[in-house]
């Protein structure tokens, strides 16, 4: 009985909390993101299409964070999903009513203008939870204060960059806001009645005012409790930045980048005893060193890009507090510091040099750092050494190899700073290293695998392009911390090591392109659980790809190109793929397209060009439904294009060239293409490393890194396509290139293609159209390659202004209606008129033949046969007597036809 009634209990707390558990996320919610979507995309957006109705579960969606327990909407981030174009909006406030815990809302970078409200009152304060709000890049003028003052949680506002001018007034609704941005306004004052005793964070960056800045700066007076203050890209000049500052006792942190200061403003900071984080990037003048005497507490030092004198290290020498210093790109004036000016530096933990011209001496100088943790040289002009001799080692006694030197580095970053030599000898001493770059230094010689043995805490390290040879050498033990390994770029031979995955089990990112390796790969790659970008290209692998590569749970970006696999492609990608980027292109696969995915949404790009491919496009290809670039050029795909190719909307580029396709191009397939352009994964690192090959210009040039989120592409060249032309691929305005040379297509070329204000390269060469060359093409002013070749065109060509000035006769040739610069062939009033076609037969396989060649041809032919009859006649009787006959017959038989038809033919008029 108690064993029953256990059971009982647990069934009914089930069944009533199936009653509020979340599935999603709420009816109501949902329902309004719909109608938020809407009102983006009005009149005629294409944004955010994941927020579909047929997907119950909104939590899902992109751009929407929720409560796990509740189902809530929390957070929505919603910047540039708005299309420029439409021009400003006004976004109606009530849209947000329904999110009743919403406590983060990104509106920046949409055009906004204004709010509107349905009903009286703020109806934004209704939104008790939210507490940050960002309408940054936007168009609100000061009224927006009035909606926004009324939020009882709001914690963070940004308006920068908008339309406030003037005097801005900060209410006391505003009591509880601790972070403000109202930078790259044109604001003149700040007032606040009683004082915003809660805001720690200002940024008045980029402000333009009303003639001096000095009324802006003593409205600072207000914000006694200020912590962080960003100042940067204004002029102060003068006493006006002391005199202002001069109150903010509490001010930890003070950034004056790109700012016109004198020696006047940079002397008042000195009275900041409370300063811990300076910025002075990129001054206009020098820096002098007198304003930083006083500041004891400072920690953090930005002098980046400036112009130096060597006595701003007399200054820097008295902050014994210092743990950071950037010297990015500074010009020392030929000198650099001296070992003598870093012995007070006992705290330095990070010191940036990058891109400095300094001498090997310089690393003197660091080895009395005993406190440093991250040193970058990256890119330094060092006379074209990296340390490795005796004279430049950084060790505590210079003569004495066997001593360590002072500091134990975390990250070390020395990228492009030498030209030859072995590893730096004090790598050897360094056991703490998590982080490791030694790009683009020609170091020659084999793998360093000590350096992962000897730094158990190593996590990433960067080997690219160091001319490293020879075999690929693992450590001896397990690594577990080692999560990024590259070495692409290196002359490395052999297989890739049948154990690396059990030596290397926690790679979460590994490249190993452009080396010499060979053989298959191995297994246990598989096993690598936590693996996410795995790039292989460029290699001389060889065999099949592997099906086990479907089964990691974490792959989420796939580079094989260039190798020599071969066989059939994968099968299938389970249930626990999360594959975005699959690129198979270069390599010698077979057989039909027949891959199977168990969640075909998270496909981002799918590269499987200049293979063996063979069958037809395959019509699952429309369950790919966020697929952005799909390349299948220079296989032997036949038929034609699955009507399910339309429904992939957000196809950014398409390269279906060099098969033998055929059918039409259809129309509802082109027009339901839209090109976002946002980067929705990968936004730094493995963004860098996608590539591909397209034909632009008449060349074919490989692209990668963020540019392929902006390039836009259609190439169905060199197949068998008919039909005409569809328009709508006119409304395609963000497309970069078109190809649709070497086909049998026929009509005329759309006149909407004048819409194409983006377009660089337009061929539509090696075809069979007919008609004029719209004259309004030459409004495309980035236009650099166009040819229309090879087609039946008739009438004048472009006028020859902007870009249409530069095509040679080369675009146009071999269309015999076609006249005008730059043709041979000078447009009169003589000219034959256009040809009107009378059958668009797709299997016509002849051109239009040279109208007087086929005068002469015909006239030539017609004397030939009458003299040719009156020669046979002639010589023989017998054909000359039935040929007489003949001739006799048929006049006798049209007489008494018209004879016997005249009552007939009269009652039609003829007599």
């Amino acid at each position: 009985m108690g064993l029953f009634l256990q059971v009982l209990t647990v069934l009914v707390i089930t069944v009533s909390l199936q009653g509020w558990v979340p599935l999603g996320c709420l009816e109501e919610e949902r329902i309004a993101l719909l109608h938020l979507k809407d009102s983006l995309n009005y009149p005629n957006g294409t944004s955010l299409p994941s927020w579909r109705i047929a997907h119950a579960h909104c939590c899902s969606w992109e751009r929407i964070r929720c409560n796990s327990s509740t189902g809530r909407v929390t957070m929505l981030y919603l910047e540039g999903v708005r299309n420029e174009e439409l021009g400003d909006w006004y976004l109606n406030a009530s849209l947000f009513l329904p999110f009743q815990q919403l406590n983060v809302l990104y509106l920046w970078n949409n055009r906004i203008a204004g709010w509107v409200e349905n009903k009286g009152g703020s109806e934004l304060q209704k939104l008790s939870n939210l507490e940050s709000l960002y309408l940054e890049d936007n168009s609100f003028n000061n009224s927006i204060l009035s909606f926004v003052e009324g939020l009882p949680s709001l914690k963070s506002l940004y308006l920068s960059y908008n339309r406030l001018e003037g005097l801005i007034d900060l209410k006391e609704s505003l009591s509880s806001l601790e972070t403000l941005g109202l930078g790259g306004n044109n604001i003149s004052k700040l007032v606040a009645s009683r004082g915003l005793s809660n805001l720690r964070y200002l940024s008045l960056y980029n402000i333009t005012t009303y003639g001096s800045s000095f009324q802006l700066l003593q409205s600072l007076r207000a914000f006694p409790n200020l912590t962080t203050l960003y100042l940067g890209s204004n002029d102060f000049r003068g006493r006006i930045l002391g005199d202002a500052l001069q109150n903010l006792s509490s001010l930890e942190m003070l950034h004056l980048e790109a700012c016109s200061l004198d020696e006047h403003s940079l002397q008042s900071l000195g009275a900041l005893s409370s300063l811990k984080n300076l910025s002075l990037q990129e001054l206009n003048g020098n820096v002098p060193s007198g304003g930083f005497l006083d500041l004891k507490n400072l920690e953090y030092l930005d002098l980046s890009y400036n112009t130096l004198n060597n006595s701003i290290f007399q200054a820097i020498r008295t902050m014994t507090s210092l743990k950071t210093l950037k010297l990015k790109g500074c010009s020392l004036n030929g000198q650099i510091p001296t070992t003598q000016d870093f012995l007070d530096l006992k705290n330095l933990e990070y010191l940036d040099l990058s891109n400095t011209a300094l001498n090997n001496s310089i690393f003197q100088a660091i080895g009395t750092m005993t406190s440093l943790k991250t040193l970058i040289l990256e890119g330094c002009s060092l006379n074209g050494q990296i340390p490795t001799t005796q004279g430049n080692e950084i060790f505590a006694e210079e003569d004495d190899h066997n001593l360590s030197p002072k500091f134990q580095l975390e990250s070390l970053y020395l990228s492009g700073i030498g030209q030859g030599g072995a590893f730096p000898k004090f790598l050897y001493h360094q056991f703490n290293l998590q982080s490791l770059d030694l790009t683009n230094i020609q170091i020659k010689g084999e793998f360093p695998n000590w350096l992962i043995e000897n730094n158990t805490y190593l996590q990433e390290l960067h080997l690219e392009n160091c001319s490293l040879l020879g075999p690929f050498l693992l450590p001896d033990n397990s690594h577990v911390n080692l999560s990024f390994l590259s070495i692409s770029m290196n002359h490395f031979q052999g297989q890739i090591p049948s154990e690396i995955g059990a030596r290397l089990p926690g790679l979460e990112v590994l490249f190993m392109s452009e080396n010499g390796f060979n053989g298959s790969i191995p297994f246990s790659l598989g096993n690598i659980s936590l693996l996410e970008v795995l790039d292989l290209s460029n290699n001389s692998l060889q065999g099949q790809i592997p099906g086990w590569i479907g089964n990691m749970s974490s792959l989420e970006f796939l580079d094989l190109s260039r190798n020599n696999f071969s066989g059939l492609l994968p099968p299938r990608f389970g249930s626990s793929s999360k594959l975005k980027f699959i690129y198979l292109s270069r390599n010698n696969l077979q057989g039909p397209i027949a891959m199977a995915f168990y969640d075909s949404s998270e496909i981002f790009a799918l590269d499987l060009s200049h293979n063996d491919l063979t069958g037809r496009i395959p019509e699952w290809i429309d369950r790919l439904s966020n697929l952005r670039f799909l390349l299948l050029s220079y296989n032997n795909l036949e038929g034609e294009i699955p009507i399910h190719l339309y429904r992939l909307d957000q196809l950014t580029l398409i390269d279906l060239s060099h098969n033998h396709l055929s059918g039409n191009i259809l129309s509802w397939m082109i027009s339901t293409y839209n090109f976002p352009v946002e980067n929705t994964y990968y936004d730094s690192l493995s963004s860098s490393q996608q590539s591909f090959e397209f034909t632009t210009k008449n060349v074919s040039l490989s692209y990668r890194g963020n540019i392929i989120w902006y390039f836009i592409g259609i190439d169905f060249s060199c197949n068998n396509f008919t039909g005409q032309i569809p328009p709508e691929i006119g409304n395609l305005s963000m497309l970069k290139v078109l190809n649709l040379s070497h086909n049998n297509l026929t009509g005329p070329i759309p006149p909407t293609f004048s819409n194409l204000k983006e377009i660089e390269s337009l061929d539509l060469s090696y075809n069979k159209l007919d008609g004029e060359i719209p004259p309004r093409l030459i409004e495309l002013f980035s236009l650099e390659v166009f040819s229309v070749a090879h087609n039946n065109l008739s009438g004048k060509t472009p006028a020859r202004v902007a870009q249409f000035a530069t095509f040679e006769e080369s675009c146009y040739k071999d269309n015999p209606f076609l006249c005008g610069e730059p043709l041979p062939k000078i447009c009169g009033a003589a000219m034959p008129p256009s040809p009107t076609p009378t059958s668009t037969n797709n299997e016509d396989n002849g051109g239009f033949m040279d109208v007087e060649v086929f005068y002469v041809s015909f006239g030539v032919a017609y004397i030939m046969v009458l003299l040719v009859i009156g020669v046979v006649l002639r010589i023989n009787l017998y054909w000359r007597r039935a040929w007489f006959h003949f001739i006799e017959v048929s006049i006798n038989n049209c007489y008494y036809f018209l004879v016997d038809n005249l009552p007939i033919l009269s009652k039609f008029g003829f007599s």
